[in-house]
Formats: structure tokens, C-alpha cells, sequence
């Protein structure tokens, strides 16, 4: 059997099959449920353009999620991760069509009503994570032409954190923690330096790009290598970076719950000195 067996169309781009390795799948690809009855049969070959939801919660979540969704929605979500799969080499974990979905469902809902949700984490979504802004850019852009309804630049982020979260296997709440702690971190750094960043400037890009990739390497448990003389020597040359090095180490430790090697101090640290001497340098 290589082909899929129809059980029931549930709109024009969503249908119920029995799929030869899998079972009872949801399969979701434009027109694929239009003048489709129950017994047809799509060859495999068919459903190059198309997403098939194997995992049964997955499935039951995205069939309460459909009557609730305007057609046009769904076949806009299936263009946007047609083209985030295309431009990604890592699979999408599957859930990122309910997620977008029902996100999107509900921004377009609130922009109907007036109601505004500012994006705490714009700036840092669009440094951290550029390959998934440009991909939530897209979606938002398509969403524009094919709707007529502008969601706007806070909806950009929301979007590329759910598309960050698919690609990395990560619940969005997780993905949504990791933003705040890198917030948080960027903040202590300003209090601390007495340092208020542009958030444009190259001075913030590069703080916030150390921080992400230090998080990472906490995250996966990656052995940082010990920097030995250099970590003694920065102690004693720069010794309030260091402390500050450290103090972002700790609420990471805290924050993530997972041991961060201490040559993340050193590191952190000679990224710190070259901004306090840029602050410096401005004040003299």
C-alpha cells in the first residue's frame, strides 16, 4: 500500500487518513480534502507539499483546534512551514502547527478587538535568533498580503520563537524562559556597569550573542576548556568584570538549574572589560 486512504475531508486543506506505516494520521496540504470522500485513495507520491501528524495528541489537539480557525489561516500556516522546512535542515517537530496556528488564530482575534500585546523580547528575538525573525518576517508579511490584516513587529518575535521552539525540539515556554533570563542578564550587566545599551548598537549585539551561545553550552552540558593562568590573571587585572562574570554565572546556574563550568567566568569576563572600556571611553 503506497498510497493514503481517505477517512474524512475535514475542510479543503485537512483530511483524515490511514496512512500505510503510521495509521490513522491528520494529513494538511493545500486543496488536499477538496471533493475528497471517504474511501478515496492519494497516492504517497502526492503529498511532496504536505504534513502528515502522526502523534495521536498532536491529532486530537489539532482537530478541536480546526472548527475554531478560518480556512484561509490554515492554508496560510501550511505556506509558512512549507517554507521554514525548506530553509531549515534540522525536522519540525510537528506540534509547531498547532502552536502557529492557534498563536496566530489568537493575535488576529485581538488585532479584530484592539487589543495591543507589546513584545518584551523583540530586540533580543531579533539579535538572538535572525534565521527564525526572518522566517516569522515572512509569515507575518503573507498573513498581510493574503488576510489584509497587519499583525505587526511584536508579532514577528512571537512568531520566531515558535518557530525557534519547532526547531529545537523545545517547549515554547522553555524557549520563552531562555528570552527572559537573557532580558534579565542584559539588565544586571546595565545596572551593574551603570551602562545604558543601544539596542542597535554592535556593543549589545555581541553581549547578547555571548550570552545566548554560553546559555547553549549550558543547556546541551558542553565542557567549556579551562582558561588556567588567564582565568588568575583576569581575576586579579579586572577584578570587578570578574565578580560581575560571576554573579551572571550564579543566576544562570539558578535559573536553569544545571552546573555552568566555571571558564564561562573567564570568558564572560574579557566580553565584559571590552564593554566597560567602551563605556568608558564614551564618558571621557
Amino acid at each position: 500500500m503506497s498510497s493514503l486512504h481517505v477517512n474524512k475531508a475535514l475542510n479543503n486543506n485537512v483530511i483524515i487518513a490511514q496512512h500505510p506505516e503510521h495509521g490513522e494520521v491528520v494529513v494538511i496540504g493545500k486543496g488536499i480534502g477538496f471533493n475528497r470522500k471517504p474511501s478515496d485513495d492519494i497516492p504517497l507520491t502526492a503529498v511532496e507539499k504536505m504534513f502528515i501528524l502522526k502523534n495521536q495528541q498532536e491529532q486530537e489537539q489539532y482537530k478541536q483546534l480546526l472548527p475554531q480557525v478560518d480556512e484561509a489561516l490554515i492554508e496560510i500556516i501550511n505556506e509558512v512551514i512549507t517554507y521554514i522546512a525548506e530553509r531549515t535542515d534540522v525536522p519540525l517537530n510537528e506540534h509547531i502547527h498547532i502552536a502557529l496556528t492557534d498563536h496566530i488564530s489568537f493575535a488576529l482575534k485581538r488585532k479584530e478587538q484592539g487589543i495591543v500585546i507589546q513584545n518584551p523580547f523583540l530586540y533580543e528575538t531579533r539579535e538572538i535568533y535572525p534565521d527564525e525573525y526572518r522566517m516569522g518576517e515572512y509569515a507575518i508579511r503573507l498573513i498581510k498580503e493574503k488576510m489584509g490584516v497587519d499583525l505587526g513587529l511584536d508579532e514577528i518575535g512571537f512568531v520566531a520563537l515558535h518557530i525557534y521552539s519547532a526547531m529545537t525540539n523545545q517547549n515554547i515556554s522553555q524557549v520563552r524562559e531562555h528570552s527572559q533570563l537573557i532580558t534579565d542578564l542584559v539588565n544586571l550587566v546595565a545596572d551593574q556597569l551603570d551602562y545604558s545599551f543601544e539596542t542597535q548598537s554592535l556593543d549589545y549585539s555581541r553581549l547578547l550573542t555571548h550570552l545566548r551561545f554560553a546559555l547553549e553550552r549550558v543547556r546541551r552540558g558542553d565542557k567549556v576548556e579551562e582558561l588556567h593562568k588567564l582565568d588568575s590573571l583576569l581575576k586579579l587585572e579586572y577584578p570587578e568584570m570578574y565578580s560581575l562574570a560571576w554573579k551572571l554565572t550564579k543566576v544562570m546556574e539558578k535559573r536553569l538549574k544545571l552546573p555552568v563550568y566555571p571558564a564561562e567566568v573567564g570568558y564572560l569576563t574579557i566580553h565584559l572589560q571590552r564593554l566597560n572600556q567602551r563605556k568608558e571611553e564614551e564618558n571621557n
